[in-house]
């Protein structure tokens, strides 16, 4: 199996590390460092473990415009950056391109199409791709060939997530995803979903159906045998639904498959130690020479 490529949601792990991790860890100049800390750590896991042939950190805009114009709710609830990680979010390229890692930008999309992207890139030349991200949205790329990587406490790490853990966990296949979050909704996104359509009822229906046209399509006919509160749902929201369902698929970016790039323990650990991350630093050091 070749060595995989590791695509990184940035926003994701930095966020996720930031509120994990307490405010007084803190660096050079009394700068708060504590998501710069935690998602190196992070991925510093996986690059131990999977030996991945390049890492790419993956960013984006906070809400792509088709997107917040197709829907005014979708993120409409989330709220400003916090103080104390807009600093260290403007440093985190820097940071990061020091350990040998890539930093891509999606643009007017979001990291969640750029991991997607890199994913079919990395495919289509035949090799694997793990994407580190807390975004259930990105179960619709897993496959034979990609994994998602994730996030849980403890010391165990990511979760591997493949085919049949997104079965399990949804009841439905990874090319349904969409779909499921279109009747379901997406709270963190701010997508209500179907009326009175919960999780349960939308991976029965899918199941049922297949996908979301099939399952319209039969709402609309006299003679379908969906429960009649769940039928007018589907009428009445019809394409609502299919918004949704446009919202929550990924996009494609225009992107290159990355070179292979191992990396750089000791130039990580110069730049750790620049901010102050003295402990980092060591454990840098200590992979730098093993």
């Amino acid at each position: 199996m070749p060595d995989p490529l590791l695509a990184v949601d940035a926003p994701s792990l930095l966020y996720r590390a930031f509120f994990a991790l307490p405010q007084s860890i803190r660096g050079a100049g009394e700068q708060p460092v504590n998501a710069l800390l935690g998602t190196a750590n992070l991925v510093l896991w996986v690059v131990e473990r999977h030996r991945p042939r390049a890492v790419v950190m993956c960013s984006g805009a906070e809400s792509a415009a088709y997107r917040a114009a197709a829907w005014p709710g979708y993120h409409a609830d989330r709220p400003a950056v916090p103080d104390e990680l807009a600093g260290q979010w403007q440093d985190a390229p820097r940071f990061f391109r020091a350990f040998g890692w890539t930093w891509l930008h999606a643009g007017e999309l979001e990291a969640d199409d750029l991991l997607g992207s890199l994913a079919a890139a990395e495919v289509a030349a035949g090799g694997d791709a793990l994407l580190f991200t807390g975004d259930r949205d990105m179960f619709q790329c897993v496959g034979e060939h990609v994994r998602v990587l994730f996030p849980r406490g403890g010391k165990d790490g990511p979760e591997e997530i493949g085919p049949d853990e997104v079965r399990r966990r949804y009841g439905v296949d990874p090319a349904q995803v969409p779909d499921f979050i279109a009747l379901r909704g997406d709270p963190s996104d701010g997508l209500p979903g179907a009326k009175g359509i919960g999780e349960k009822t939308a991976r029965d229906l899918l199941r049922d159906h297949g996908d979301l046209d099939s399952l319209l399509a039969d709402a609309q006919r006299a003679t379908t045998q969906l429960r009649p509160r769940a039928a007018q749902a589907l009428r009445e929201q019809a394409d609502q639904l299919r918004t949704f369902r446009r919202i929550a698929t990924l996009v494609d970016v225009d992107v290159a498959r990355p070179d292979d790039a191992a990396t750089d323990f000791a130039a990580a650990a110069v730049a750790a130690r620049e901010r102050g991350l003295n402990r980092l630093g060591d454990r840098l050091e200590r992979l730098a020479t093993s």
